[in-house]
């Protein structure tokens, strides 16, 4: 479905990860173009030196995303913007972990693994909103790793960009004709009523009313009253995408 979108996606990749580097805090060593030492060598089937990296070309180094990356999400039966993100997640943290977060936003149990299930989910599903709710999820594993005060920065601009190239490559929102709209959870609503700033907000805006009709509300503890609806939210929220990912299974068991 989006063969034609290799060629865009190899060069974002190239341009985010740049030429030879060998940082002392990188756990991946002497790398090239994106291109791991351990990675090349297990390319070619034998152990590479420092020197083999830096001389690696770009049409080599293209081979093996095109081998041990894109082909490894089924990023052709992806569509158009979501075969962007994953394929970028997939070459900065791995394709197990990359499939993961895709499920994750597709309701899904992570199994990690690019099954049919997955890629029907995909192609059902509103491109954006599985954008936006991927990128998401990979900025916030990224922030939680201990390199983030080294690598942060980086990381950010390229969750960023990538996301930016992705939502182009997806077009104007829309959700696919016959798509079921109680099919993925939706992600932004979540959030939004499980923030405590907009509790807060419709608490003030409540004792002010009350206020204004003669009532006392000197002793309510705004603040704590927000914390605690929005953890009820919060609870409710998960009880219900326990119930979804249950339901979303059983469906998609009886494709």
């Amino acid at each position: 479905m989006a063969r034609e979108n290799l060629a865009a996606a190899l060069a974002l990749i190239f341009r985010h990860e740049g030429g030879y580097a060998d940082h002392p805090l990188d756990p991946g060593g002497a790398t090239n173009r994106g291109i791991t030492r351990a990675t090349l060598a297990r390319h070619r089937g034998k152990p590479v030196s420092k020197a083999e990296v830096l001389a690696l070309s770009e049409a080599e180094a293209a081979a093996i995303y095109r081998a041990s990356y894109w082909n490894a999400i089924r990023a052709d039966d992806l569509p158009s913007g979501i075969d962007l993100v994953v394929f970028d997640a997939a070459v900065n943290s791995g394709p197990a972990r990359a499939l993961r977060w895709l499920q994750e936003s597709l309701g899904l149990p992570a199994t990690g693994l690019a099954n049919a299930a997955t890629i029907a989910a995909a192609r059902r599903a509103d491109p954006r909103a599985v954008i936006e709710a991927f990128s998401r999820q990979r900025l916030s594993f990224l922030k939680r790793l201990s390199t983030w005060a080294s690598f942060g920065r980086g990381w950010s601009l390229r969750v960023a960009q990538t996301r930016k190239a992705a939502l182009a490559l997806a077009g104007p929102g829309s959700i696919p004709s016959g798509r079921n709209k109680e099919t993925f959870p939706v992600t932004d609503t979540k959030s939004l009523l499980t923030s405590r700033t907009l509790w807060a907000n419709l608490v003030g805006l409540a004792a002010i009313a009350l206020s204004i009709f003669g009532f006392d509300t000197s002793a309510v503890d705004s603040a704590g009253l927000a914390e605690a609806i929005a953890q009820v939210v919060a609870g409710l929220s998960f009880v219900a995408s326990t119930v979804f990912r249950i339901t979303a299974t059983k469906r998609l068991a009886m494709m």
